[in-house]
């Protein structure tokens, strides 16, 4: 039997440690970052989570040794890709993940670096002198001239395609212009807990888009509730006021005086009662003179709201006149 260094066995027995006492168990990538800037991002992360970086081989023997407690956690074995570190904690995966994206930072490109995206060089003044820099710009296939005494880039230019390699005058010419196209920060790789491994791209959530959808789903519900009266605490005044419409209307239709359609039915009759009367007017003695009155009385009026109409009708046919007038004249400048 092979022997075994005891310093393994302990760093073992310490990652067995940390996974038992925390709820939540991640890894992370710790590929290229400044040692400096781990340190800040540990400091920052105090109380909250704790990092231990291991060997993969014994990160994964403490994930065998502790599957019998937590279900599935070797299943994190399967992402340990880059320089690989455990991370625990007590947050739920989604705010660990949120925490850790929103404390990456931008830093300069390296010689050698691959390109996670398009590295682009914006259009516009570079703030140089006319110099060698030019030359510099044009040797990497950035379109350069001199324009008012400054050195300018004549068009937004891809110096580096997603997935190719930053080479080193790129990466000097990129440093010069103060354009630092990388992100730097801990990559959560995946996440366990309560016996289920959630992977970064089930993490990344649209938080603006998740609250637009919860509010479209409560609408939905709500109406759904009103519609099937289904009472709750938020739709049962509306249910109540909806009954009560629709109750007065039906008594309204069906002509069923109560204290609250009395008034309405009426106005109803006399309406369909003058629109009679006015229908029969012409004939000679069809109508008394108190009738006749009535007739007289809407007729004036109406004719005010009718005239008021017929001048907005013709606004409105002035002003698309207008529009169209307007559209034409333009339409003759090209």
């Amino acid at each position: 039997m092979a022997h075994v260094a005891e310093w393994k066995k302990e760093e073992v027995k310490e990652l067995k440690g940390i996974i038992g006492e925390y709820d939540v168990i991640g890894i992370v990538d710790l590929m290229n970052i400044p040692a400096k800037q781990l340190q800040e991002m540990r400091k920052s992360l105090k109380d909250k989570a704790v990092i231990r970086m291991s060997k993969k081989n014994l990160i994964d023997l403490a994930f065998e040794d502790c599957n019998a407690e937590k279900t599935n956690i070797v299943d994190l074995s399967g992402h340990m890709d880059g320089q690989v570190a455990l991370i625990a904690t007590e947050m739920n995966p989604f705010k660990l993940y949120k925490i850790l994206e929103d404390s990456k930072t931008s830093a300069p490109a390296k010689p050698g670096t691959i390109a996670p995206d398009d590295i682009i060089v914006p259009e516009g003044d570079t703030g140089f002198e006319p110099g060698p820099f030019l030359g510099e710009l044009q040797q990497v296939g950035i379109p350069a001239k001199i324009d008012k005494g400054k050195i300018c880039v004549q068009k937004e230019t891809v110096v580096v395609a997603a997935g190719e390699e930053v080479s080193k005058q790129v990466a000097a010419t990129l440093s010069r212009m103060d354009i630092n196209p990388m992100e730097v920060g801990i990559d959560l790789k995946a996440v366990y807990e309560e016996g289920f491994v959630y992977t970064s791209d089930l993490l990344a959530i649209d938080e603006e888009q998740t609250l637009a959808d919860v509010q479209n789903a409560f609408k939905n519900a709500f109406n759904l509730s009103v519609n099937a009266a289904i009472p709750t605490d938020d739709t049962i005044s509306t249910i109540i006021t909806l009954a009560y419409t629709r109750a007065v209307n039906v008594g309204v239709e069906g002509a069923i005086l109560t204290s609250e359609t009395s008034e309405p039915i009426i106005g109803l009759a006399q309406a369909k009662m003058l629109a009679i009367a006015s229908a029969v007017a012409g004939s000679e003695g069809a109508l008394d003179d108190e009738l006749a009155d009535k007739i007289s009385n809407v007729a004036v009026a109406a004719a005010p709201a009718e005239e008021e109409e017929v001048v907005e009708e013709e606004a409105e046919e002035e002003a698309e006149e207008e529009e169209e007038d307007g559209a034409v004249g333009l339409g003759l400048l090209f």
